[in-house]
């Protein structure tokens, strides 16, 4: 019996994994007034030296206004919005066993900034430029460019949660079905 109940607890993470805990703006928000910055809130403390965040809007173009700042579990990210559309911020951090976390957290921005007639719009045969990446280093808090964080909707290494649910569904119909017998036993 002990044993099915245990089956049934949800699986909690390791330790030593850190997860995302929230975001302001929270994951999948509508906001009219875009924020001064983006703040990612972590399970536990975010190394600068070993966190890459990106922030794309509309068109893949890079909305980050200046490198992310790192205080304890919380990452602020200046904001620098464009026009109206889907905006991603992308994220990408170490563990303290070293398991890399990766996610992002969309929100969409309802008003944005009109178009400059003056800039040309990209051709179609231009690539899209390359999202910024922010990594704060320890001691200068100084930005480097890096790759694009990947799109990915999961706070650990993507393990699907599936296959979970199905061996909770078999333990609670094995249950299910035991006690129906035991119940048919005794009458």
């Amino acid at each position: 019996m002990a044993l099915g109940v245990s089956l049934l607890l949800p699986a909690t993470p390791a330790a030593a994994h850190n997860s995302l805990t929230g975001s302001d703006p929270a994951d999948g928000a509508r906001v009219a007034a875009a924020p001064a910055r983006i703040e990612l809130r972590f399970l536990s403390r975010v190394d600068p030296a070993t966190t890459k965040i990106t922030v794309v809007g509309p068109d893949n173009v890079p909305a980050a206004g200046a490198a992310p700042r790192f205080a304890g579990s919380r990452v602020a990210v200046p904001f620098k919005p464009g026009k109206a559309g889907l905006y991603i911020v992308g994220y990408q951090l170490s563990s303290s066993d070293g398991h890399p976390v990766k996610g992002e957290v969309r929100f969409t921005l309802t008003t944005g900034t009109p178009a400059d007639p003056a800039s040309p719009s990209p051709s179609p045969s231009s690539a899209p430029p390359s999202p910024s990446v922010g990594t704060a280093l320890p001691s200068t808090g100084a930005a480097t460019a890096g790759p694009a964080v990947p799109a990915a909707r999961s706070d650990d290494d993507g393990t699907p949660v599936w296959p979970w649910l199905v061996v909770a569904g078999l333990v609670v119909a094995g249950l299910g079905a035991a006690l129906l017998r035991r119940r048919a036993t005794r009458s």
